[in-house]
């Protein structure tokens, strides 16, 4: 038996059961060694989905992984309809899927349930209709950031409630199609100009909580598009990309301080167009276009440095898809 989070861990003479995928209130000492001991004692399930993408066509295959056990994906359920070049972010229960490109910019939003498997639901929808845009979150707030019109506008919604998106600021500059991730109070964004040729290194950060512009946070150690990004409560990682030419780079910052990306190590090939995600201590580069097979996942472990090592397959080739978890770095756990 796991639960997915406790919310409350105030010693207490009162005892509370845990129900349901979480437990909340007050815990005695006694409780708290009683459930460690079980093997019971509340945590993330780790589970990342992966929507969307270029299959060579439009996809609304939603994808499974456990990040912690690792292996092939497995399916999920549905997009309510297909696109590539969208953007997920996610809370501890939902996961949430914007824009993308449908033949056309699609301003739709779409949710899931991620412990339940299941089709997605309609959310509301973005100020305008986006693709190639950047996703990040807290455990309460999500952000859309940049795309493919309006391209330096951020908008954010409250997750646990469906709606529209709302005005959050600006992005320093336009930026279309690079990657974005966060810790619980902080959100990154690497910035990329439209065009094969408009590369950049630039990163910007924002407050999640407090709406408004963004501000510049440092520089990647080199200048890219199509990157993906993933992090921990305390680190960043940038992740292939399209410089020169396509890259394996991975670089870290720490999310806390401002400052240039520092080298992290290698993917298992150059590639572009990939997803990420997390569970705070494993990052996950999924699909993409490039010098390995497009089915492959690759990971690392987030606090040390090197290169990446397979974690499994997809069920088909994909790219320009989006990725989301239920314990990635902007959520408390």
């Amino acid at each position: 038996m796991s639960y997915k989070q406790m919310t409350g861990n105030i010693i207490s003479a009162t005892k509370v059961e845990p129900s349901g995928n979480a437990a909340s209130g007050v815990w005695s000492l006694q409780e708290a060694f009683d459930y460690v001991k079980g093997n019971n004692w509340p945590t993330f399930a780790n589970i990342g989905l992966i929507g969307g993408g270029d299959v060579p066509t439009y996809s609304n295959v939603i994808q499974r992984i456990n990040i912690t056990v690792k292996g092939n994906s497995t399916d999920f359920g549905d997009l309510s309809v297909g696109r590539k070049a969208l953007a997920a972010c996610s809370s501890s229960t939902r996961g949430i899927f914007g824009g993308g490109d449908t033949g056309s910019a699609s301003d739709v939003i779409d949710f899931v349930t991620i412990a339940t498997a299941g089709n997605g639901t309609d959310f509301g929808n973005l100020a305008a209709a986006k693709t190639t845009l950047h996703g990040l979150s807290s455990n309460t707030r999500g952000i859309f950031a940049g795309g493919s019109s309006a391209q330096n506008v951020i908008q954010y919604i409250t997750i646990a409630s469906a709606g529209n998106t709302t005005d959050f600021g600006d992005l320093s500059a336009t930026s279309i199609g690079n990657s974005a991730c966060s810790s619980t109070t902080r959100g990154l964004v690497a910035l990329s100009a439209s065009g094969n040729a408009a590369k950049s290194d630039e990163i910007d950060y924002i407050t999640i909580a407090s709406a408004g512009n963004a501000t510049d946070f440092g520089n990647l150690s080199v200048a890219r598009s199509k990157s993906c990004s993933s992090s921990s409560n305390t680190r960043g990682l940038f992740m292939g990309g399209l410089a020169a030419e396509r890259t394996d780079t991975i670089d870290y910052v720490t999310i806390s301080s401002t400052g240039n990306a520092t080298d992290f190590g290698d993917l298992s090939g150059a590639q572009q167009n990939m997803a990420a995600t997390s569970d705070s201590i494993t990052a996950v580069s999924i699909g993409g276009e490039g010098g390995r097979a497009s089915t492959v996942i690759d990971f690392v472990t987030i606090a040390s440095t090197g290169n990446a090592a397979d974690f499994g397959d997809q069920l088909t080739s994909t790219q320009e898809l989006a990725a989301c978890s239920d314990g990635h770095g902007g959520i408390a756990a």
